[in-house]
């Protein structure tokens, strides 16, 4: 039969303590100003994204289409999504980024992002290549064989989904 070590009390609070500071310093470190959060338009520029923090991870919400409507004039939905119940979402306002984290390397990783043009989700990196460039690296399973989309600092006045619907 196994023996497992048995930890008292005080171990235990300090384990809490560590796994407490350090999930406070990886919020602070997102919520502080980081340059890869605010609003970008995507590789095509036809639409945008708003990167913000999400509780200790990073997230994407599109929040402006140049073109909001389909041919038939109505607003443009989700159709592709794999799951049948969420085809009847409206495209603006989707999450489209999650859970990136801070790594050691200096960018944000270990999240997902979603293409509605195409229904798929991938991994995701992202990080500045330059000031106003952000380096979108979406890749499925092995980060060897991906894709580089660069998308570019929109402005903060930017009107959203909601003031074109």
């Amino acid at each position: 039969m196994p023996v497992f070590p048995t930890f008292g009390r005080p171990v235990l609070n300090l384990a809490a303590i560590a796994s407490s500071l350090l999930l406070a310093s990886s919020t602070a470190s997102i919520s502080a100003g980081s340059a890869e959060l605010g609003l970008w338009y995507d590789d095509s520029g036809r639409g945008a994204v708003e990167i913000a923090p999400c509780g200790d991870k990073i997230c994407g919400h599109i929040v402006w289409l140049e073109d909001n409507r389909g041919s038939d004039g109505k607003p443009l939905y989700d159709r592709y999504n794999p799951d049948a119940g969420m085809r009847g979402r409206p495209i603006c306002g989707i999450q489209v980024i999650g859970n990136l984290s801070p790594l050691s390397d200096g960018t944000f990783g270990a999240g997902w992002i979603y293409d509605p043009k195409v229904g798929k989700s991938y991994d995701v990196k992202i990080n500045l290549s330059k000031p106003d460039i952000l380096h979108v690296y979406g890749y499925a399973g092995l980060e060897l064989l991906g894709k580089s989309l660069f998308w570019k600092r929109a402005p903060d006045d930017l009107p959203r989904c909601s003031d074109n619907q």
